[in-house]
């Protein structure tokens, strides 16, 4: 019984293109996700500081929303 093998090589270019499009897809959710934090700080921001203790913040903690260093 002969072996056949599948497997073969990318077509020119796209390994390059699918690069790129990776590329602008991780911009796209980098842009996405900083502006999800942008708008939860500026929610939080409205609230007075009686409504952030009722739900465990405090003003301390609406600056690290959205950063690695959060809670």
């Amino acid at each position: 019984m002969a072996a056949y093998e599948t497997t073969r090589t990318a077509p020119l270019g796209a390994i390059t293109t699918y690069r790129f499009v990776q590329f602008v897809s991780n911009i796209i959710a980098a842009v996405a996700a900083w502006n999800d934090a942008r708008v939860t700080r500026a929610a939080l921001d409205k609230l007075s500081d009686r409504e952030l203790t009722d739900i465990g913040l405090c003003r301390g903690d609406i600056a690290l929303i959205g950063t690695k260093d959060r809670i």
